[in-house]
């Protein structure tokens, strides 16, 4: 079984940054984790996706996103974080890790929310 634990959610002004962490755990070798992303979803929308890296470092950005956010990984750490630089009260949402494993499947945190308001 694998688990997936988002951390740094929070409240922040707009035009602040946040960082947000994703690990993952389970009986899984390091190696075997493939893409890892994040997805948010506000109230009354659907989830969407926010970014995605692959095991070699290769990046996917919404495009309205792509400047403003940064995702990176430490795949000794079996990490993934996403780094949210001048924050706009629509990046209000819950934010939710994702990992793909080799062998296994994909796999989904419980999420942390980012509140941007002033």
């Amino acid at each position: 079984q694998v688990q997936a634990v988002e951390s740094g959610g929070g409240l922040v002004e707009p035009g602040g940054s946040l960082r947000l962490s994703c690990v993952v755990s389970g009986r899984i070798f390091s190696s075997w984790l493939s893409d890892m992303g994040w997805y948010r979803q506000a109230p009354e929308k659907q989830r969407e996706l926010v970014a995605r890296i692959s095991r070699g470092g290769r990046t996917t950005y919404a495009d309205s996103l792509k400047g403003r956010f940064t995702i990176s990984r430490d795949n000794a750490k079996n990490t993934v974080y996403l780094q949210m630089n001048s924050l706009k009260t629509e990046d209000t949402a819950v934010y939710y890790c994702n990992v793909r494993v080799q062998y296994s499947g994909d796999f989904w945190g419980q999420g942390t929310q980012v509140t941007v308001s002033s």
